[in-house]
Order: C-alpha cells, then structure tokens, then sequence
C-alpha cells in the first residue's frame, strides 16, 4: 500500500511539472506544434486506412481533473478495437504506419489507461456495438496540450483487434483500421 501511495506522489508530482514545449519542425508533422497558451480543447478527425470504413472524431477537452478524451467511432467490426495516440501527426501512408509507434514520452511499458506506469498514448479498447458504433469517455491524467505528454500533433490510431494490455509494445492490437492527427479546436 505504501509503495502505492509513493507511486502514486511520484505520478502527480511529475504529471504537474511542466517543461518547455519545443516546436515539432520534423517534416512529417502534419499538425500545429504544441502551443504554451493555455490551449482547453483539441480534436481528432479519423480516416479510414486503405481497405476500410472506419472514421471517426475524438475531441479533447481540458477539465480539471486532467483531458477528457470523448470518442465517436463508426465502421468497426462489433467488439473491441484498441485506440492509442501514436508519435507522428502523418497519417499519409495508406497502411497507416506513417504514425509511427506509440506516444510514449517517458520510455514506460505499454499499459491501460489506469495505469499511470504506462505510455502516455495507452488510451485502452473502444468497444464497438452491434452497429460498428463506438463511443468512448475518458478522463485522462497523463496527456497534455503542452509539454512533453502534449498530444497537440500527435495522431490517433484504431486498431483492428482489442489491446490485451500485455504484449509489449503495442498490446497486439494489430493492423491500423484509422488514423487522425491531434490539432488545437478553433
């Protein structure tokens, strides 16, 4: 219980120490660079890779308790689908892999989103109803808008199979069903 309380200050404390974003100049960027005034919402329009139907919107919403992450998915085989925030905004390969792997700024092992010992882009499953509908709430106490967990040009990723939360890296998800690029709401 104790080692959880340590791990748990320890989480806080370095979830709220903030570090100077540094602007993404990398060319496959397709996204605005984190910005450090005061950002409250961000949005995530989904594609479908090549050979699918899968499309979607996830907005995020800075909330007290940290980002709200709510997601409306369609085109999805019924079950669960894992849904991660990979490390590139580029969505322009047709397979998806242009996103690269998963955000994960702090170098953790992949996770659930409870977890705080995870990467910051571990989002978990959506779960796809009989309709190939999906939606998704979240509060989320690791990713940001500013800093290094800004997600601010990071991208989105659906998975076509459920995370199982253990298979390092990825919680063998599988193929990339859509892809998206984090950007600030307007």
């Amino acid at each position: 219980m104790k080692a959880i309380i340590t791990l748990l200050i320890f989480s806080m404390l370095l979830i709220s120490f903030k570090t100077v974003a540094q602007p993404n100049n990398k060319k496959s960027s397709m996204a605005t660079p984190a910005p450090s005034n005061g950002t409250q919402k961000a949005t995530c329009i989904l594609n479908p890779t090549k050979g699918n139907n899968v499309s979607g919107t996830i907005t995020f919403t800075k909330v007290k308790e940290g980002i709200k992450v709510v997601a409306d998915i369609q085109g999805l085989t019924p079950g669960k689908h894992g849904f991660h925030i990979h490390d590139k905004g580029d969505c322009s390969a047709p397979d998806g892999s242009s996103a690269g792997g998963h955000f994960n700024p702090a170098g953790m092992e992949h996770n659930g989103p409870p977890d705080m010992m995870r990467h910051a882009g571990d989002l978990g499953n959506l779960e796809a109803k009989a309709d190939g509908k999906a939606h998704y709430e979240y509060v989320d106490l690791l990713i940001s808008f500013e800093g290094t967990n800004s997600i601010i040009g990071k991208s989105i990723i659906v998975h076509e199979k459920a995370d199982d939360f253990v298979t390092q890296p990825t919680g063998n998800s599988g193929g990339r069903l859509a892809c998206g690029v984090i950007d600030i709401s307007k």
